[in-house]
C-alpha cells in the first residue's frame, strides 16, 4: 500500500522517520508544512522542512529534535557580538543549508526542486515535498502583542502570549507544490503525523485543493496530545486559549470530517468510546517516541492497523 504523511515539527518528523524506516521508498511520500518559513538575516529559512529532512537523513540533533547533530555556533556568536539579532539560533552547518537554499531561490529555482536536490545530497530516498512553492506565512494573533509572525510567537516570545486566532497570509492564491496532488491521489492512506493541528497540519490542509483531495481517502491521525498535554510545543496551550479542553478527543474532533481512524495513547484510553461514536475507529497504544526504536514500533503498529482495516473492509 502507498502512504502520504502530512508532517511538521519534531513530532511529525519522528513519525515520518519511523514510516521511512518501515516502508519501501516507493510507498511513502512526506508533505511538509511551510507556513513556518520566514526570512532571517537575509536568508530563506524553512524550519519544518529542515527538521523533517535532517531527521530522515539521521542528521538531526537527538537532544532537541531540531537543528544538526554535532553543531557549532561560531557564526551566531559573532553575529551577537556585532549586535545582530540572536533570538533565532542558526548553527554553522545549518547556516550552510539556508545559504544554499537562498542562493538557489534567488536564482529562480522552486522550493520543491531545491528540497528534492537537498534530499538527494543527504541520501533521503523518499519524496519530501513542501506543501506549496508559493509564499505562505503563518501569523498568530495574540492578546498581549497583537499580530506576530509564527517564529516571533514560537521562538522570540517562547509561546507565552495568549492565542486569539491564526492567519495564513498568501494561502488564498497558493497552489500545492508539484507532486502533492499526485501523491494524495495514488495513496491508499493519508497519515496525519502527531504535529500541531493548528499551525503544522492546519496550513497544509488550508492550501486550496488539498483538503478536498483528501475527502474520500482513508485517513488516520496520531494525537500530539497525551493526558491533556502536548509532548512538545504549544498545541495544548493553544486549545486551552481557544476555549477547547486539550485532549486526544479534541484533536480527533479537529480532523473529524477527514478521518477514518485515530491513534490515541494508552493514557487516554477512556476517550476511545467518544471517538468511536463519531464513526472514527480508534487505535490505543503507546504513542511516545523517545528513541528510534519507538518511532519504528509506532509506525509498524499504524501500518498494521491500516492493513487490518483494509482486510476487514474486504470481508
Amino acid at each position: 500500500m502507498k502512504y502520504v504523511a502530512l508532517a511538521g515539527g519534531v513530532g511529525g518528523a519522528k513519525l515520518a522517520d519511523g514510516l521511512y524506516r518501515s516502508l519501501q521508498p516507493k510507498d511513502l511520500t512526506v508533505i511538509v508544512n511551510t507556513g513556518d518559513d520566514f526570512e532571517h538575516l537575509g536568508l530563506y529559512i524553512s524550519p519544518d522542512l529542515d527538521t523533517v529532512c535532517y531527521t530522515l537523513a539521521d542528521l538531526a540533533n537527538p537532544d532537541v529534535g531540531w537543528g544538526r547533530s554535532g553543531e557549532t555556533w561560531r557564526a551566531m556568536e559573532n553575529i551577537a557580538r556585532l549586535g545582530g539579532p540572536e533570538w533565532f539560533k542558526l548553527g554553522d552547518a545549518d547556516l550552510g543549508t539556508h545559504l544554499e537554499r537562498t542562493r538557489r531561490i534567488k536564482g529562480g529555482i522552486s522550493l520543491s526542486s531545491i528540497t528534492r536536490s537537498f534530499c538527494q545530497s543527504w541520501g533521503i530516498s523518499v519524496p519530501v515535498i513542501p506543501m506549496t512553492d508559493d509564499i505562505v506565512r503563518t501569523h498568530v494573533i495574540t492578546n498581549e502583542l497583537g499580530d506576530l509572525s509564527f517564529q516571533e510567537y514560537f521562538v522570540k516570545h517562547q509561546c507565552r502570549p495568549r492565542v486569539i486566532s491564526f492567519r495564513f497570509d498568501g494561502i488564498e492564491t497558493a497552489k500545492p507544490a508539484p507532486g502533492v496532488f499526485e501523491a494524495i491521489h495514488e495513496a491508499d492512506w493519508i497519515i496525519f503525523c502527531p504535529s500541531n493541528p493548528w499551525v503544522s497540519i492546519g496550513p497544509i490542509l488550508t492550501v486550496p485543493g488539498i483538503r478536498e483531495s483528501i475527502f474520500g481517502k482513508k485517513a488516520i491521525a496520531v494525537t500530539p496530545i497525551i493526558g491533556g498535554k502536548a509532548i512538545k510545543g504549544p498545541a495544548a496551550k493553544m486549545y486551552s486559549e481557544l476555549n477547547i479542553k486539550p485532549s486526544a478527543a479534541a484533536v480527533a474532533n479537529h480532523y473529524k470530517d477527514l478521518l477514518t481512524c485515530f491513534v490515541i495513547d494508552n493514557v487516554d484510553a477512556s476517550e476511545a468510546n467518544q471517538i468511536n461514536d463519531w464513526g472514527i475507529i480508534s487505535l490505543t497504544t503507546n504513542t511516545l517516541m523517545f528513541k528510534v526504536s519507538d518511532r519504528v514500533r509506532l509506525a509498524g503498529e499504524i501500518l498494521a492497523f491500516c492493513e487490518q482495516q483494509r482486510r476487514e473492509k474486504r470481508k
